[in-house]
Parts: structure tokens; C-alpha cells; sequence
């Protein structure tokens, strides 16, 4: 759908000429003149203005009555009066009667120091009060919910916080109940208000009505620093500002970016915070002495892990996870390839793609953006559930459909929070993502009525009527479709099928060719993306490029068995490179024999727990980056280097639409935990291989020189905003792809998404119980060990949907 394109307008106002945009709201278009109006109910990301507050009154030449600012777009030779007698006059009335009932406690209110209220009251009130009568009063504080505090006495009624809950994250559970002067704000029947965003209310007051529980009574505005930084929690990366005292993060708020999060947080983001400080995180090195972990000093739980990575040599496996930045990801590339001889590494919870199912996917011309999901005349979820995966995503989805007539079609295997926004919901079999999108792909080059189709759709677990309904959607929506994955669509036995299936369908929609039109991947890990172009990868190496095979370096080849400088001889050579499942049969039938892990603990992260569970059991030596001591690693893990939490990184990690986002040091690192990028370095020299970085910045530049299509990047370039890499001229240099969905003719492009017999001889995947399983972003250490949201846990459940057998639904 095209962007708006206004046309820019000149209007007087205050006796200055300012251009704006043709229907921006006044308020907005005043500040490009440098002039305030002030406001309370007014919030551009909430949608159209509602006027409640008045508070943003103007004159109107020609115009008898005052307007309200917020709710009067701007036209063409408009002249405007904010400090006339009259609008001054009505100002100062409006404060008075919004003081009538508010208490006065700014001194013990959090808001205190950054209320809204509180400098408009001192810019544009009288000064005094004629009201004597007694205020209205409440019970105080009361928990609306178990992170939200509500003051009802301080409630100005501007209908922020209603509104995010009815018309943007569509929950509909606050309301305001009875009328006049005795309406408040509260939820049906008291129930507490549990939601994925409901902590955006607290930063939307603008009073000290809804404070964080968390935060309250921690600090005062002029007794903390501000640092933005990006949250690396799940693959969304919003942009955050985390509040800082005494090197502690109290706070952490929404830094708005249209391209990346909107302006909102989910919970996660927002009080995950409290997990940095518990006494459960690991702030210092751990070695596993008689059967137990136990601090010991840096020097040697360094030396113990270079001895035993030098005995394992080119038998050591690696796997990088969560929040890993890209330059982690790449000096563990190094280490594992350059010195110990390894090629057995992986970042993809679904396990190995051929690499150039790797480069296609990952074609710059096939990329959407995040505004695209809003914009898109239509798009498709497939086979992931935002909310659980990427939250932010589910908003702004919602906003498309609501704002921008976005068609929205679900392809899932389970129920979905969105299913009420889309135009058309079809359910599959757990398992039966990629035979799914081969169906539809068929559907949409015109096999329809073909007998592959219907054994596709069949294989999938769906109604094949239903796919060609939603082909039919797809082709009526318009020229710009969005496909959103999930990274379990490519996962099984059928990852590479269900890969090409989606390149089919790219390729059927003309993706390649559509400006706002493309394939959005929700990788399973919030850096996956970035990950994958570092080269942590088993069979690509930076920039998706091609990888050499591997062997011990000179001085480790040759040494004695046990050396802390050698590997055994039989190392010199090592099998194919092993996925993340390869890496844990190889651990599990001996042979592999050591296992480093980077913010991963596999029993709680990877598929197929029994298969992790022998195989972490039979590792001679596993080395683990870990914040927490989870199951896996208080178990299984011979050392521990303490993890730093994303505040406290150093580095860049790349969004799931392309974007380098830099992260940048917000608050100091607890106890002895060092830099990891450090870590890392430090082992590799230990084992001989010097890699040269010496501080965040030479390692950011490695990264940079690595991936040719990061090439002249900077970290003043990407700044606090990032940098899509596919916006750059370096993008050209990214490597050829031998399955082009976006150069081809139409002919062939029909002829690639036909369905083959192989397509329709796709099997369904071997057990639905196993493959219906998931792992929700909130099923992590980071929600468990934090206070405020432990509630929010989830806890292990079976959702047993139909079977079926043989393709046939039973």
C-alpha cells in the first residue's frame, strides 16, 4: 500500500510561516514553528485525537469558537493564535478545573520531576484556586495489576491509558466506569490487568496515576542518568532508554523508532531489568570441582578451558544463542575454525540449510521492512505466533489492519492472538509448515485443482479449500505482500522443502520486484540474523560466504595429547560440519568431545531435550557464557564465564528485517564479569592464536572487514538509529544467489512454484505431539529470575490438537 505522500502546506501561526505536511494535526505542525501547545490526552501513536483534556485550545482566524489543536489538521493559509487574551484565559481555566480533585503530593509522587501536569500548571496556569469544596478521594494505591500501581485521586481522565488497551493492544480489559465527576479508571470486575503490554500505560500517564511497582519510591528524576541502548531479548530489538542510579538500571523505557518497535515495549522489555540485579545471576567464574561448580579465579578458569578445548581440538562443537552479539558470534567463528580445526558450529535452532537456501532468503530484494508489516496491502503469518516470539510485531499488525485496511491472514498450527484481526485464519498440523507453503505456492501459480496440491495440503493438515481460499485473498490484496515465518518453518527433515516452498511463493507474488513487498524471518533467537552473517554458521562462513574445510592450527596438530597447546593427531582432520542436532549426536555416539556454548543452554533452548540430555552427559568437557545457572548448565557445564546482561554489552546485532542496531554500555558489570568479545580473545590467545582485538570498537571493525556487504560500515554510521545494510551501495556485494525468486521471467517463475513430485511426496512430520512444541520468548531465565515478572512464567503444558495419519485428518 503507498505511503502517505502530503503535500507540504505554508500556514501563519503566532505571526510566524511554518511549512508542515497538509493535515498534520495542529499540534504537531506548531513545533515545526518552534511553538508549544500543550497537551494531555493528545498521543499521536494512539491514532485519531479524541479532544478530552482541552487543554490544547487555539484561535482560529475566522473560526468563531476556539479549537482544540489536537484534533484540527492544518490547511493552507491557516492563521493561528496560541497566546491571544482568549486561549490564555481558557488555558489557565482548563488547569484550574483539572486541579479541582488532584491531590497535591507532588512531593512524594513519582511522576514528580517529569510530570507533564505538573509544567503545565506552572507555564500555563493562574497560579491560584478558587475551589474550597472538599476533593474527591480513593483508595490509594491500588494494584491494578501485579506491575502497576494506580493513584485514582491523581487521574486527570485524558483516556490514554483506555485507549492503548481497547484500540491498540486490543486486550479491552481497562474501561472507565461511572460518569461525570465520579469516573475512574478501573478493569472489569476488578480483575488485575495482565497483559503482554500492559506496562506501556505507566510511560503513557501523564500524571502520576499509573506507576511502575517496580520503580516506585526508587528514585527522583534529577537523581538518575538516561542511556539508550536495544533491547536483545527476542528478535524485535526495540530501541530502549534505560534509567540509571549508582550503576544500577531502575528503569527501562521505550526510545521511540517507527522502523524498529513504534514507541512501545512489551513487558518483558520493559521489567526485565530486575533480573541484571538478583543474587541468582553468575558474576563470577565457575569450575566444576568434585562434582559441583565453584568460584575460582578468572586466571584459571581460563587456563582450565584452554587446556581442555586444545585436547578436543577439532572435536569441539559450538552453539551461539540469545542475545550474542556479532562480534561474539564472529570471534567464536574464529576460534573454533582458525585455531581448534573446527567447522562444527550453529546458531539456528532449526538446524542446518543448504547455504543457498541461506543467500536466497537472505536476497536483499526479497527483504521487508518493518513499516511493511503496517503498510503491505496484505500480509501473511506463517507458522509463528508474534506475541510468543516477537510481541512488538503482534502491534503492529494490529495497527495495520485498524488504521490502513491491512488484509491479514493467519497459517498456523495453533490458535492465534490475531485470529480476530484476520480477514482468514487456516490451521495446519504441528510440523506441517513447509508442506503447507508448497500447497499454497501451488496454489497461487494456478495448480489449484491438481491432485499434488491436494496431497500437499493433505500432508499439512489442512483443507485444501482453505489454502486455494487463502491463494484467492492473496492475489485480490494488491502487489505488496508480506510473508512473516517463523524460523520452525524451516526446521525437521523438511526445513530445506518448506525453505523452497517459501521461495516459491516468493517468487509467485513477484516479491523480488515489489517495493513493500517480501519475506520478515522471526528467528528463533534474537540475533539470529546477525548471527548468521557473522559465519556461525556449519556451513557458511562471514557474510554467508563459502567455507573452507578446517584442521587444527600448526601448533595445536602436532602437540601431545592432554597439552595445553596440543590436540590429539587423529584431529587433523575432522568430518563434515555438524548443525546444532549434528553437533549433539556427535557429543552423544563420542564423537565429538567438548561443547562450548554461548548463551545457550540446550535442554532449555533446543529441541529434542533426550537427545541433548545423553549427549551433555557423555561431552568430555562443556564451556559455558551463562548469566544464570539453569538446569543445563548447573548440571552439565565444567566452566562457567558469567554472561554480561544487554546493558552492559558493547557491540552491534542485527534486526530480523536487516537493521545494525548498536548496543552501548548502560550500567556496570557486576562483580567479575568481564566484556565477552574479552573472553573470548583472551582464550584464543591462550590457545595461541592472537586475534588483535583489543577493545569493542577493533572487534566491531573485524565484523565490518568480515562481511563484504558491511563494507566502509561504521559505529558512527549506525548511531543510536541503526543502519539497514540492504539500503547501502555495500549491499551488492552480497553472494549470488542460485535460487533467485526476484530476476526471473514469468514463465518460470510459474514454473517454480508449480508443485513437483517431490513437493507432493513431502511427509508430515513424524510425531505431532513433538512438533507442536514451542518455546515462548517469556519462557526464559530473564522472566523466572525477575520479581516483577515471575508471575508471568510460563509453565509447561500440552495442547493435544486433531491428529493425523497419513495426511488424512482422524
Amino acid at each position: 500500500m503507498p505511503r502517505p505522500q502530503p503535500q507540504t502546506i505554508t500556514f501563519s501561526i503566532d505571526g510566524r510561516e511554518v511549512q508542515a505536511p497538509e493535515n498534520m494535526m495542529l499540534v504537531d505542525a506548531a513545533k515545526l514553528g518552534d511553538v508549544e501547545i500543550p497537551v494531555f490526552c493528545y498521543e499521536p501513536k494512539l491514532g485519531q485525537p479524541v479532544g478530552a483534556c482541552r487543554m490544547c485550545l487555539v484561535e482560529i482566524e475566522g473560526i468563531p469558537k476556539l479549537q482544540t489543536g489536537c484534533s484540527t489538521p492544518v490547511k493552507d493559509g491557516m492563521v493561528v493564535y496560541t497566546q491571544s487574551e482568549r486561549v490564555k484565559v481558557a488555558q489557565q481555566s482548563v488547569v484550574e478545573f483539572l486541579l479541582i480533585n488532584h491531590p497535591l503530593d507532588c512531593p512524594v509522587c513519582d511522576k514528580g520531576g517529569e510530570c507533564p501536569l505538573q509544567d503545565i500548571t506552572f507555564g500555563y496556569g493562574s497560579g491560584i484556586s478558587r475551589f474550597i469544596e472538599p476533593k474527591r478521594h480513593f483508595v490509594k494505591p491500588l494494584e491494578l495489576s501485579p506491575l502497576i500501581a494506580i493513584d485514582r485521586e491523581r487521574c486527570i481522565l485524558c483516556y490514554r491509558c483506555v485507549r492503548f488497551s481497547q484500540e491498540l493492544s486490543e486486550d479491552y480489559q481497562l474501561v472507565l466506569l461511572e460518569r461525570g465527576a465520579h469516573t475512574y479508571v478501573s478493569t472489569f470486575d476488578g480483575h488485575p490487568y495482565v497483559a503482554p503490554f500492559s506496562g506501556n500505560i505507566v510511560e503513557l500517564c501523564p500524571v502520576g496515576a499509573l506507576t511502575s511497582r517496580a520503580y516506585r519510591f526508587r528514585a527522583r528524576p534529577w537523581d538518575v542518568e538516561d542511556a539508550g541502548s536495544v533491547c536483545s531479548l527476542c528478535p524485535a530489538q526495540c530501541n530502549v532508554t534505560v534509567t540509571v542510579r549508582d550503576e544500577r538500571a531502575l528503569r527501562v523505557l521505550a526510545r521511540d523508532h517507527a522502523e524498529v518497535d513504534d514507541g512501545w515495549l512489551c513487558d518483558k522489555g520493559r521489567f526485565a531489568y530486575q533480573s541484571f540485579h538478583v543474587d541468582e545471576r553468575v558474576v563470577e567464574p565457575l569450575l566444576r570441582d568434585g562434582g559441583e561448580l565453584r568460584p575460582v579465579s578468572w586466571e584459571r578458569a581460563l587456563t582450565e578451558a584452554a587446556a581442555w578445548l586444545a585436547r578436543a581440538g577439532g572435536h569441539t562443537g559450538a552453539i551461539a544463542a540469545g542475545g550474542t552479539t556479532n562480534e561474539e558470534g564472529l570471534l567464536l567463528a574464529r576460534l573454533l575454525r582458525e585455531r581448534l580445526g573446527s567447522p562444527h558450529l550453529d546458531s539456528r535452532r532449526a538446524g542446518a540449510l543448504p547455504l543457498e537456501l541461506h543467500r536466497a532468503l537472505g536476497d536483499p530484494r526479497l527483504q521487508a521492512k518493518v513499516s511493511d508489516l503496517e503498510f503491505a496491502h496484505a500480509v501473511l503469518v506463517l507458522d509463528t505466533e508474534p506475541v510468543d516470539d516477537a510481541p512488538i510485531f503482534d502491534l503492529r499488525l494490529r495497527k495495520g489492519v485498524r488504521r490502513h485496511g491491512l488484509k491479514l491472514a493467519v497459517a498456523s498450527a495453533r490458535e492465534s492472538a490475531l485470529e480476530a484481526n484476520a480477514a482468514l485464519s487456516v490451521r495446519f498440523a504441528p510440523g506441517g509448515g513447509g508442506a503447507f507453503a508448497a500447497a499454497l505456492a501451488g496454489a497461487l501459480a494456478g495448480d489449484g485443482d491438481s491432485a499434488g496440491l491436494v496431497r500437499l495440503a493433505r500432508a499439512a493438515g489442512a483443507e485444501p479449500e482453505q489454502v486455494r481460499e487463502l491463494a484467492e485473498l492473496l492475489k485480490s490484496a494488491g502487489s505488496e505482500i508480506v510473508v512473516l515465518w517463523g524460523e520452525r518453518l524451516a526446521a525437521g527433515p523438511n526445513g530445506a522443502a518448506g525453505a523452497r516452498a517459501l521461495l516459491s511463493l516468493a517468487a509467485t507474488l513477484g516479491m523480488g520486484a515489489t517495493d513493500g513487498a517480501g519475506l520478515f524471518e522471526i528467528p528463533a533467537f534474537a540475533n539470529g540474523r546477525g548471527l548468521r552473517e557473522a559465519g556461525v554458521l556449519p556451513n557458511a562462513g562471514p557474510g554467508l560466504s563459502e567455507t573452507r574445510s578446517c584442521a587444527p592450527a600448526d601448533g595445536l596438530s602436532s602437540g601431545a595429547p592432554g597439552d595445553a597447546t596440543g590436540v590429539p593427531n587423529g584431529a587433523a582432520r575432522v568430518s563434515a560440519a555438524r548443525d546444532v542436532r549434528g553437533i549433539a549426536e556427535g557429543l552423544a555416539a563420542g564423537e565429538l568431545s567438548a561443547l562450548y556454548l554461548l548463551h545457550c543452554d540446550p535442554l532449555r533452548d533446543l529441541p529434542d531435550s533426550e537427545l541433548w540430555e545423553r549427549a551433555l552427559a557423555r561431552a568430555g568437557t562443556v564451556v559455558a557464557h551463562a548469566p544464570f545457572l539453569t538446569e543445563g548448565i548447573r548440571e552439565h557445564a565444567d566452566v562457567v564465564f558469567p554472561a554480561e546482561a544487554y546493558p552492559e554489552k558493547e557491540g552491534t546485532v542485527v534486526h530480523p528485517d536487516g537493521r545494525l542496531q548498536r548496543l552501548r554500555p548502560a550500567i556496570a558489570r557486576p562483580g567479575m564479569v568481564r566484556a565477552e568479545w574479552q573472553v573470548i580473545a583472551e582464550l584464543a590467545l591462550r590457545l595461541g592464536f592472537d586475534m588483535d582485538v583489543l577493545s569493542a570498537a577493533m572487534a566491531s571493525q573485524r565484523l565490518f572487514d568480515a562481511v563484504p556487504f558491511y563494507a566502509g560500515l561504521t559505529l558512527e554510521e549506525i548511531g543510536g538509529r541503526g543502519v539497514r545494510w540492504q539500503e547501502r551501495d555495500a549491499a551488492s556485494a552480497y553472494p549470488p544467489t542460485t535460487l533467485d525468486a526476484g530476476a526471473r521471467g514469468a514463465g518460470e517463475l510459474a514454473a517454480s512454484a508449480s508443485i513437483s513430485d517431490d513437493d507432493a511426496e513431502m511427509e508430515p512430520g513424524p510425531n505431532a505431539v513433538d512438533l507442536a512444541g514451542y518455546r515462548s520468548i517469556w519462557d526464559a531465565p530473564e522472566v523466572e529470575f525477575a520479581p516483577a515478572l515471575e508471575f508471568l512464567f510460563p509453565r509447561a503444558h500440552a495442547v493435544l490438537p486433531l491428529s493425523y495419519a497419513g495426511g488424512e485428518r482422524t
